[in-house]
Order: C-alpha cells, then structure tokens, then sequence
C-alpha cells in the first residue's frame, strides 16, 4: 500500500466563505483510495449551530472483523485499507460471481449509518458507467454495508498527477469526461462533494471513472447547500492540478505542492510555460467560486453542466502526432563477377570496365541427335498410354446390357443404400444472458431469442465510440446468450438468426460434466471459430459434441447507422 498523506484540503462549506478541512486521500496500489483520519474513532467535535459552543458528538468504533470474514454468505472480507471514524473499508471476494469488489462498513447504530444506506441506494439507481456502481447496499447483524466495484487495473489520478503535469490532450480529456459525468449526476439530484484525486479513476482505454458518488460524503458527514458550486470547483481544481502539476490552494495535498502563500490564485499558464491558453482560462472559469478571476469575456462557470458546455465550445485539442524513428540510411551493395555481397575494392565513383557477352556456341551434331531421341520416346509413350486408356473403358462395358447401360458395382450401390444425415433442432430448456463482468444488459428479453418467432429479438443498447461495446469495463468480454438443452445431448450444430449483420461472434460449447457456466473457460469446445456473421449464422459439425450449454458469444457490434454500435440476436436453433 502507498504512503499515506496527512496533508489537509480545503473543501468550501456551505456558505463559501471559510473551507471545511478534509484529509486528502490515501492512493493505494491496488484500486481503492479512502480519506484517513489520524484521530482514528475518538469523539469527534462539531458545531452546535444554535448555541455557539462545541458538542461532543460520539462516534462508536468501527466493526472489529478480520479478514475471512463473510458478508451475506458470499463477500469474504480480504484485506482492510481503511480503518477511521468509525467506519472500514476492505477489499473483498464475491464468491458468488468469483470477483473482487471493495466493501464499506460501519456498525448500525453509527450517526451516519442511515444517511450512507441512502445515498447508496440513490447512487446505484444511477447505473451510469462513467461511475464507479454500488452493488449492494444491505443492513444485517448490527452492521451496515455498501459494496462496489473494485477496478485493480484503473490507475487513479493521484499517482498520474504525481508523474508530472499532463499533456493538454490528456486535461482537456480528463475536464471533459468529469464535467459531462457530474452534470449527468446532478439532473438525477446525486452529487459528490468529495471529489478528489483519489475518487478518479482512468481506465487502459482512456476512460475516466468516479467512485463514491454521494456515499464517501455521507461517510465522512459532508453536506453543501451548494452541491453544483462545490462539485464543479472540485473538477477546476482537478485540471489546475493536471496542467500545473500543482495544487490551487495554499496546502499541499495528494502529493501535491501548493501554490505560494500570500500570491493568491493565479492562472496555470502563469504558473508554467507551454500551458494551453484555453485550458488554464477554463480552470479559472471553474475556479472562479474561490475567488478566483476569470477572464473578461468569459463568465464563471457555476454548475458542471455549464463546465461541460464551456468544454464543447471550444476548439478540440487533437492528440499529440506519434513520433517516427528515422530509418537507417540506405547502403549501396555493388555486384561484380565473383564478388557478389561483398564492397567493391575500387571507389565507387570509378569507371567499371564492361565485359563483352560471348556468343552463344553452335548447336553440336550430338545435340540434334539427342532431341530427335527424346521425341521419338515422347511419341511412343503417348501410343502405348492410348491403348491402355482404351483396354479399361472395354472392360468398363463388360457388364451392360444390349441397350448399352451398364450396371453399377456393388460398391455404388451400398453407397447409394445410405441416407444422407440430416440435422433436427433440439428441445431447448431456457436461456439466459452471458455476464462474465456480473452485469447483464436486456435480461427480460432473452426469452425472444428461444422463442421460435423472428419478429421478437434480444437487441443490446446503442454503444458509442467503439464496437466493442462501447469499449465500456464491464464489457470487456462482450455479451451473447447461453442455451440451456436441460440435458447433456449430442450437439451436430446451430442456426442462428442475428438481429443485424456485422457482428462479430462464437459458438462454443461447455464440457458436458459443466454446471452453471459462467465465463469464456467454461466453454472448451468450440463449435463456430470467430467471424463476423451476416444476417444467419449456421454451422453443421463433421463429428458432434456432447453437451448441455451452447453459447453464442458476440465481442463486436456493428454500426447502427446512427452514431453508435447496436446488435443482437432473433433466434437460437441448436441442431442435434
């Protein structure tokens, strides 16, 4: 696990006039980053807003579990990551799906405990990918806890801001992503009021993700009366950090420098050269809530949803070009009688002397003899080839009748005595969808694709951006549908009719001894190799295979004709 910061952040408190303070995240290697509190679980001291005076607000300690401990029978706590206030964080095992996920508990009876069950039902509603999902939020046994997804290959932002400041392609990706992401939160009325390095996430592709939307609030008790004000100079503080590899307050924080104390906000191209002019006026823009200056033309921007179109309106800044290696000079070989490969002795500039072609010699005596030789053997074989062609088609007609017909031997007419084998649909039990990532996608309409009429389908969302679905997570491995026979058969082929050509797709089939496959591995026999199937798919086996679970696995979609990717299937016939 990283080094742990102690650094605080100023967060602006509901008024805007003085900063709340927070701790600033913990980055830890593997995924997951929580605030840590150096007072631990001890009394916790807050304003009593109608006295004036400080109360003494009692926190009970957090949940003494260890690790191996099961949750519901199913998330066997791994490893704690964070332990304060009252509450942990652990990463854990679903051992129900057979995946990480990360977990938050804290006791029943804690004073925050209802308001963090609350705000993470909300934020599981939301089901937008650009978030990181609450899978659960469940109160048992004296204990409330939330889980959600564990990303362990997402790199957080805390440990790319540590690297250095970013590209201006790389900031203006990261300002645009966030901004249309909490915009797209906050119609929905969730905000987060805690985003930090820490609660960003970056994905191999190139995708940003949001963790503890609305719950690591309520964990640590932050509330705004301004959430649009606060969420959306958390983003501005995030770019200035990107572009000046510095962090706009005063404090350091999340491994951050700050700015000098007594100089005040000042813009990020005048903090480093070569910053993007439009990006640093688009910080201040954000960070204008602060008391920051934005400039003349432009007004501040108060909510992300104005962020977002602030980011729109300006010119799109293109990836910066791919660097070519020079290729080595080109070497000249000379190639002279006896020193083929090897340098020339003499400079190159020197005069070769040219050889004089002999003439090709006259044909011999012996040669005219030889050729009249070869021609005479050439004819006799092409005579003695035409009699034995004409022995075998006389022995041929041996066995036919005075009209000329001739009977066939026994060997055709055994051959003939067979029937041809045919391939019937096989009885199919029920289908459901193929959710290697646990999150499935029109599960109430696979049923269509069983169902023997081509005018009902299984028809996935439009995807943007990217065939493979979107080039979303949870989508890695695609989607598709498993066939249930409800008994181990004999499995010959299978007739599918897709939704719409274009899609990439396999067949494969499960092992018969499998029970409730799941992934890719559990399907070991493959019946149809990947191809991009038109609008049937159909594939008969030279030798069947014995199983129970057919899947029809689609990685890629094809283009819908509007801007995105959409595919799907009509029907499943599975041939025996």
């Amino acid at each position: 696990m990283a080094e742990r910061s102690t650094a605080a952040v100023d967060v602006a408190d509901n008024s805007g006039d003085k900063p709340l303070t927070a701790k600033a995240d913990e980055a830890t290697t593997d995924g997951t980053a929580e605030a840590e509190d150096t007072k631990g679980a001890s009394p916790k001291d807050t304003e009593n807003t109608d006295g004036g005076r400080k109360r003494s607000e009692i926190v009970p300690a957090s949940p003494d579990l260890h690790s191996g401990h099961k949750l519901a029978g199913r998330y066997r706590l791994e490893e704690c990551v964070t332990r304060l206030d009252g509450f942990s964080s652990w990463r854990a095992v679903d051992e129900k799906l057979r995946r990480a996920v990360g977990v938050h508990l804290l006791p029943a009876d804690h004073p925050r405990a209802r308001s963090v069950l609350a705000a993470a039902r909300s934020s599981a509603l939301l089901g937008d990918p650009r978030f990181v999902q609450v899978l659960d939020a469940v109160e048992e046994n004296d204990l409330v806890y939330v889980v959600h997804e564990w990303l362990p290959d997402a790199t957080e932002l805390t440990a790319l801001l540590a690297a250095g400041p970013m590209e201006a392609h790389d900031a203006y990706q990261l300002v645009s992503q966030l901004s249309q992401a909490m915009a797209a939160a906050h119609r929905e009325g969730l905000s987060h009021l805690r985003l930090t390095p820490g609660a960003v996430l970056r994905s191999s592709t190139g995708q940003y993700r949001i963790r503890g939307l609305a719950v690591n609030a309520a964990l640590r008790g932050i509330t705004a009366e301004r959430p649009l004000r606060t969420d959306t100079e958390a983003i501005g503080a995030l770019l200035y950090a990107a572009l000046t590899h510095r962090w706009p307050y005063g404090d350091d924080a999340h491994g951050l420098a700050g700015l000098p104390k007594g100089l005040g906000l000042i813009a990020p191209d005048q903090v480093r050269a070569g910053v993007h002019r439009g990006l640093s006026e688009l910080a201040m823009r954000a960070l204008a809530n602060d008391g920051a200056t934005a400039s003349r033309q432009d007004p501040p921007c108060t909510t992300p949803d104005e962020l977002a179109k602030a980011v729109a309106a300006m010119p799109r800044i293109l990836p910066p070009e791919p660097t070519f290696t020079a290729p080595p000079a080109y070497q000249r070989t000379t190639y002279q009688q006896g020193t083929y490969g090897r340098p020339s002795s003499h400079p190159s500039s020197a005069a070769q002397p040219v050889m004089p072609v002999p003439p090709a010699p006259l044909q011999s005596r012996t040669g005219r003899v030889l050729k009249w030789t070869v021609s005479a053997l050439l004819i006799a074989a092409l005579g003695l080839g035409s009699w034995q062609l004409a022995e075998a088609l006389l022995d041929r007609t041996k066995g036919s009748d005075d009209t000329g017909v001739t009977e066939p031997n026994e060997d055709d007419k055994n051959k003939d005595d067979k029937p041809a084998p045919s391939a019937e649909p096989l009885d199919i039990a029920g289908a459901t969808e193929f959710m290697p990532d646990g999150s499935g996608i029109k599960q109430r309409d696979v049923a269509n694709t069983v169902d023997g009429d081509r005018g009902t389908h299984w028809v996935t969302p439009q995807y943007k951006g990217f065939a493979n679905f979107g080039n979303l997570p949870q989508r890695k491995q695609g989607s598709g549908i498993i066939v249930d026979l409800g008994k181990v058969r004999d499995v010959s082929g299978v007739d599918v009719s897709m939704y719409r050509s274009g899609q990439t797709t396999t067949v494969s089939a499960a092992s018969p001894d499998a029970t409730s496959p799941s992934s890719t591995a559990d399907f070991d026999q493959q019946i149809v190799k990947r191809t991009v199937a038109g609008s049937t798919l159909k594939e008969t086996l030279d030798e069947p295979v014995r199983t129970r679970y057919v899947l029809i696995h689609i990685t890629e979609l094809p283009s819908d004709g509007a801007g995105g990717y959409r595919g799907g299937i009509t029907d499943i016939s599975v041939l025996g």
